[in-house]
């Protein structure tokens, strides 16, 4: 969880690590040296499950064909956080009107891919995956996290939400994220007799010297990364449970950012978090729903860059949205809409080139009642990998993808 230098300098000054004495591993004693914390950059991904009605999201409120399809669940000028002259943000989104007017929040349109599937699980499977075929095993935060771990050791990528890591930010040879859902995933059960004693038999089992320092020797690597997680989970149980513990950790949206922003603030190294917020298939009554669910999002998002300002690290941490697919242009009889296509990502944070991206996709040109993509999902992907996360797309994509112009300052 922790940057190497940054885990391993903590660790040594005071934390988990300290009360192994000579029985710490010579690989961790000189990743410690020249730690430099605080410099890497963060990404935050926030996953919309059930498919967001992105044209009640960022909404063509000046299109007159939009006013015609969705006679009950259309937004006016007058509803709408103005973006431009044709578009504008959900009312529900006030939150995020901070992060616009300072030119930290990219909107960006037409996100899709080629013959689309409007199936939940098949599409949330491609977004994350990157692969529209299906073959890939793996998620692309997981691959990702592999070309990092060089640089970051440990276990890069946190995943805030009960149940197992989603696919996106699964690895190859079981790399990929640590899950926490409440407060009892932090602990360490580590059987009877007294709980240090107990943690310091596990870490002087696992901390035994190994055949070879070679980083690609498959045992030093199995041996670091156990050292790495078990003392990466006491320290974020300590975090949780200890006199500066962060405070309101729960289950909701809100009390994730919360945690991701104190996990930042503390300087624990995570490089990505994931988090989902669930609810989006509004196939009847949409209205309320969708406007409790965007509040909540973009409430959470805003504060937790007014937390992450306080602390001066706003600046290194973007936040991704994304959902499975988007909706049908016409609303159904049931005041709800059906599963559809492309729709919207909103990128924000340091270095974002605020602003709208992309054209909204023509609500005269459909495909069977569904906007057409103009961005492809692995374009955006490879512009955060290869110029935000400092990974090769092409290595976690495995192909070459245009960057999206004008998403980066």
């Amino acid at each position: 969880m922790f940057n190497r230098r940054q885990f391993l300098t903590s660790a040594l000054r005071g934390s988990s690590l300290v009360a192994l004495g000579s029985v710490v591993p010579q690989f961790v004693a000189q990743t410690a040296r020249a730690a430099a914390p605080g410099k890497d950059t963060i990404l935050v991904v926030v996953e919309l499950t059930g498919g967001n009605d992105g044209i009640n999201t960022v909404i063509p409120y000046a299109d007159d064909l939009y006013h015609k399809a969705r006679p009950t669940l259309r937004q006016t000028k007058q509803q709408v956080v103005v973006l431009d002259d044709h578009v504008g943000l959900h009312s529900g989104m006030q939150g995020l009107k901070p992060l616009w007017d300072a030119g930290n929040l990219a909107v960006v349109q037409g996100v899709g891919y080629p013959n689309p599937d409007r199936s939940h699980f098949e599409a949330m499977d491609i977004w994350h995956t990157a692969d529209p075929k299906r073959a890939a095993t793996t998620g692309w935060l997981g691959r990702a996290s592999g070309e990092m771990e060089n640089r970051s050791g440990g276990v890069p990528i946190l995943h805030v939400g009960t149940g197992k890591a989603p696919l996106a930010a699964t690895g190859a040879q079981g790399r990929g994220a640590v899950s926490v859902g409440d407060q009892n995933s932090f602990r360490l059960e580590l059987g009877g007799g007294d709980r240090k004693d107990s943690r310091r038999k596990l870490l002087e089992e696992v901390s035994a010297p190994a055949s070879s320092t070679d980083d690609d020797d498959p045992l030093s690597f199995v041996q670091r990364r156990q050292v790495q997680t078990l003392t990466a989970v006491e320290n974020l149980r300590e975090l949780i449970e200890g006199p500066r513990a962060i405070r309101g950790f729960g289950g909701g949206l809100q009390q994730k950012f919360q945690l991701i922003a104190g996990l930042i603030a503390r300087g624990f190294g995570t490089r990505i978090f994931y988090v989902s917020l669930d609810g989006f298939d509004t196939h009847a009554d949409q209205a309320p729903a969708h406007q409790q669910l965007l509040t909540q999002l973009a409430t959470g998002i805003g504060e937790l860059f007014r937390e992450l300002k306080e602390t001066g690290h706003d600046t290194r941490t973007r936040v991704l949205t994304f959902s499975e697919f988007g909706r049908r242009v016409t609303e159904n009889g049931s005041r709800g809409t059906d599963h559809g296509a492309a729709a919207c990502v909103l990128l924000a944070g340091g270095g974002v080139k605020g602003g709208v991206v992309g054209k909204h996709p023509s609500l005269s040109d459909l495909d069977a009642d569904d906007l057409k993509y103009h961005t492809d999902f692995r374009s955006l992907y490879a512009t955060l990998l290869d110029n935000w996360l400092n990974c090769d797309s092409k290595s976690v994509l495995g192909a070459k993808w245009d960057h999206v112009k004008g998403l980066l300052s």
